[in-house]
């Protein structure tokens, strides 16, 4: 490690332990009190993989758990050129047309494989957005995570619903990963995609389109309107061969112009038409109860790994296991069960 790296490791060190001495207490009460210095060292603290740091943000989320849930939690996907973040500065345009709304955007980089920071770094990338007052962005490195979100992006939504922000939108990686995770997390789901971007992206596609709740072709300008237009009517047509949906819901396909402002007026009139569509009919109040559920079945798989990590001897365990799984002595299943039974087994 370098002495520019290892500067910043400790500095990212001494910021932690300074914000490990906050009290649950006084961290709830900046976050009440949407103070974005509070929110700014629960989100972090939030992110630490310290046990201690875990136990204090365990406390600080219970006390906020009663101030979270009233805000519109919109997940945004697409592959990368897609052009994410330029239309995530045009939708907040629409969004604080009404001034009353508070926009918080968790944006989820792809992590280095050495330093495990965000490689994006979306907060340089929202210039405008960033400066805003009543808006809040995020980056966070997706640290290997399935679906392209943090493993504590469930909990930054919270955090940022206590803080006052009645708008989240959830930006993730989008670069072919499960994108489940995000749905199970979101009311509304939006992917964008480039006309005529070729038959590589296929396979992405289609798992993807059956989770969205809108599409949008982006970068229909600079003579791409054509292709635009084309892209729209295909997808169109391909989404009215998925089984309908379980809340009735049809998805539509939009096409946008981010730098030249055309089209983003509807794509947001749409996600606020879902909004009270799904309010009046329960739809939301369902779809929550299902990501709590989603949340707890994850959180059950985090603390057990956790706890055997901790166990005595693990690593000998788990090096002793996998070296028989690696000479086909055992099944990867069989290996799997009899590693956990040396744990666990009274």
């Amino acid at each position: 490690m370098n002495a520019k790296n290892n500067a910043q490791l400790q500095y990212k060190n001494r910021l932690r332990d300074r914000q490990a001495s906050f009290q649950s207490e006084e961290l709830v009460r900046g976050i009440l009190a949407h103070d974005r210095l509070a929110l700014a060292s629960a989100l972090t603290l939030l992110e630490s993989n310290r046990a201690e740091h875990m136990l204090l943000m365990d406390e600080v989320i219970e006390k906020i758990l009663p101030f979270s849930g009233n805000s519109l939690r919109i997940g945004i996907t697409g592959v990368p050129g897609v052009g994410k973040s330029t239309f995530i500065e045009a939708l907040a345009r629409e969004v604080f047309q009404n001034e009353e709304n508070k926009l918080a955007v968790l944006s989820i980089d792809p992590s280095s494989p050495i330093s495990k920071g965000s490689i994006l770094g979306d907060k340089t990338r929202m210039n405008e957005l960033s400066l805003h007052p009543n808006a809040y962005v995020r980056p966070s490195p997706s640290s290997s995570h399935l679906g392209g979100v943090n493993r504590s992006t469930r909990e930054s939504i919270l955090l940022c619903e206590a803080a006052g922000y009645n708008i989240v939108l959830v930006e993730t990686v989008g670069v072919g990963q499960s994108e489940t995770a995000v749905h199970a997390m979101t009311d509304f789901f939006l992917l964008l995609m480039l006309a005529g971007a070729g038959d590589q992206l296929q396979g992405i596609k289609r798992g993807i389109m059956e989770l969205t709740d809108a599409m949008v072709i982006t970068k229909a300008d600079g003579g791409n309107e054509l292709k635009a237009e084309r892209a729209k009517g295909e997808y169109t047509s391909a989404l009215h061969l998925f089984p309908q949906r379980e809340n009735n819901w049809m998805p539509q396909v939009f096409t946008t112009s981010s730098l030249e402002a055309k089209g983003i007026d509807v794509v947001w009139k749409e996600i606020d038409k879902f909004n009270r569509w799904s309010i009046s009919n329960g739809w939301k109040e369902e779809n929550r109860k299902r990501q709590l559920i989603s949340s707890f079945e994850e959180q059950i798989q985090n603390v057990l790994l956790h706890q055997l990590q901790n166990k005595p001897n693990f690593k000998e365990k788990y090096e002793s296991t996998l070296n028989r799984v690696v000479l086909k002595e055992l099944s990867a299943h069989r290996a799997a069960e009899s590693f956990i039974a040396l744990f666990f087994t009274a």
